[in-house]
């Protein structure tokens, strides 16, 4: 459990706070999270990694010369927010793009994802590395579909290293994902872990018994099996990770042995004993073996094995210096300059940010934009009951209620930015972040992806324009696509907006005009929100109920239905 604290609810922040005052030389706190305390070289990539706090040394740890650049911190176990991913990576970037690095979950996935989309909406080159080396997860033929665990270390790691020295933003990211398909983890808990301030843990395990296969947020194992001596842990463990090592590989690895919390260092030492000898009797050899703690848990008593199947190339990145607070290794080269460079002044601050220039044409077209933020959040409220209520089969209930405040927070930003003279791309760009925030959750992600993106189609410059309006439904559905990861039949709002596109563009090429290609495309999207009815969810929460979620349509894709209804219906009122 958490013994000292003020508050439950600002425990993070508070950590996140103090952590930077402790390690002034290193890290510099922004909204969301830390950034280096020293300017990087221009046009260097950015290493951005973060997650749920409750894990240190990860993420704000490795914040130093030859690992990251910035870490978005989110609450306990908690994704970070979009607005917070942005904040940090907008004080990262120094003109060399970035990667947004983290653990593969799904709501790091959203709000990584919509986050990306408001940087690129500006014009930054984003590229995103999702760590999957948790072996209990999934089997090997979807390796980049497991959770992200202690693989994290080793990846990011690597990754760092090889923007140290000197690999631009595509090299960075092809040699961050080559780490990642080569590193496996396997991990037993013990004990589970205690949120600060509950009195007690997330889960338990059974006298005698250890959980095989945890996760890092206070998931149980998969599995429970009798408790062994720290040698049969060992074994445990390696037989799980060496099954799946590569058919050929060079015979030396990288190991992490990581406590997860309240296994003390003595204890993982004994256990490393055992994997030293199962190491030499399998012909491996270990490069730099790590021993400690890298990605806790909070007080979880647990501890995982991560192993990276080397090459030449990886090996040389997971040998060279880094300098963080909680991972330090050589000295990197130039870090004696680096010291002497200026502090970073110039701080991203979310709502202090300069509007920039628009035409009076997109000022105009963003007067309309706004009109439609405000038809949607009273469509919302119209149906916040309703789709609540379908939530509430399969789900937590909250849909309705999220939408709601989700559509308000854009209205008033949109207003916001009205008044401070933003073209359609920016007024977008404000709504989408302060839905994110307002909203929180799946749905907050998703529609923030969606504004962004389909702001970034119409810009600051151009005016009303039919064909561009359709492009930026378009974009605005493919980044629904491309950051929640869902596909036709998994249930979720991809399934009612997909219709929508194809729908919007044929009829847009049938030809015809904007609003009849909308319309078209609304019915679509209505017909097919209601055959999700008949599918059983495979993503998110609802997942876990099973056929509980069958005889109820999604309610993600029918609030999309129903607001592209409402778009629809606007565009003909404009004729």
């Amino acid at each position: 459990m958490t013994f000292l604290l003020n508050s439950p609810a600002d425990f993070s922040h508070e950590a996140v706070q103090a952590f930077a005052m402790a390690n002034h030389q290193y890290a510099t706190a922004v909204h969301g999270g830390v950034v280096r305390s020293r300017r990087t070289p221009a046009g260097q990539p950015a290493l951005v990694v973060g997650g749920g706090s409750g894990h240190y040394p990860a993420f704000a740890g490795w914040v130093g010369p030859g690992m990251a650049h910035g870490a978005p911190c989110g609450n306990i176990f908690s994704s970070p927010s979009a607005s917070q991913v942005y904040s940090v990576a907008r004080n990262a970037e120094n003109g060399g793009g970035v990667i947004l690095g983290f653990g593969n979950y799904a709501g790091d996935v959203l709000h990584f994802g919509s986050a990306a989309e408001k940087l690129r909406a500006e014009g930054i080159d984003v590229r995103i590395v999702a760590v999957s080396d948790d072996i209990a997860s999934n089997p090997p033929e979807k390796h980049r579909e497991r959770r992200g665990i202690a693989g994290d270390l080793p990846v990011f790691k690597i990754a760092g290293a090889a923007i140290e020295a000197g690999a631009d933003l595509g090299e960075a990211e092809r040699i961050a994902w080559k780490a990642n398909d080569a590193t496996r983890s396997l991990g037993a808990a013990f004990d589970g872990c205690t949120l600060p301030g509950a009195d007690d843990a997330l889960f338990g395990v059974g006298a005698g018994t250890m959980g095989v296969g945890l996760g890092i947020h206070g998931e149980p194992g998969i599995k429970d099996l009798p408790m062994g001596t720290a040698s049969e842990v060992a074994d445990l463990l390696f037989d799980g990770v060496i099954a799946e090592a590569p058919e050929a590989h060079s015979g030396r690895v990288a190991v992490v042995l990581n406590g997860l919390g309240r296994v003390k260092y003595e204890e993982l030492f004994v256990v490393y004993a055992r994997l030293a000898e199962r190491l030499e009797e399998s012909g491996l050899t270990p490069v730099r073996p790590e021993v400690g703690e890298f990605v806790t848990s909070l007080d979880m008593a647990g501890l995982s094995l991560t192993l990276v199947f080397l090459d030449e190339e990886l090996e040389q990145y997971w040998l060279a210096p880094a300098d963080t607070p909680a991972f330090r290794r050589g000295l990197p080269k130039g870090l004696e300059q680096s010291w002497d460079a200026p502090r970073r002044t110039e701080i991203y601050t979310p709502g202090e940010e300069e509007v920039p220039p628009a035409s009076a044409d997109s000022r105009a077209l963003a007067a309309k934009v706004q009109e439609v933020l405000e038809l949607f959040e009273y469509r919302c409220r119209q149906h916040e009951e309703d789709w609540g209520r379908i939530d509430a089969i399969a789900g937590d209930g909250d849909h309705g209620h999220a939408m709601v405040v989700g559509s308000g927070g854009a209205v008033q930003a949109g207003r916001r930015a009205l008044d401070r003279g933003a073209g359609a791309c920016t007024l977008l760009v404000h709504a989408g972040t302060a839905w994110s925030e307002s909203a929180g959750g799946t749905s907050g992600a998703l529609w923030a992806a969606a504004l962004t993106a389909a702001g970034s189609a119409l810009g600051d410059h151009g005016g009303e324009d039919e064909a561009t309006t359709v492009r930026a439904l378009l974009d605005g559905v493919q980044a629904v696509h491309r950051v929640g990861g869902a596909t036709p039949g998994d249930k979720t709002m991809i399934d009612a907006a997909l219709p929508f596109a194809t729908a919007l563009e044929y009829e847009w090429k049938t030809p015809g005009d904007l609003a009849t290609a909308t319309s078209a495309a609304a019915v679509a999207a209505k017909a097919a929100a209601e055959e999700t009815s008949d599918l059983t969810a495979r993503l998110g929460r609802s997942r876990a109920l099973g056929e509980k979620s069958r005889g109820t349509p999604d309610p993600g894709a029918t609030s999309f239905a129903v607001l592209m209804e409402t778009l629809a219906e606007h565009f003909r009122g404009t004729k």
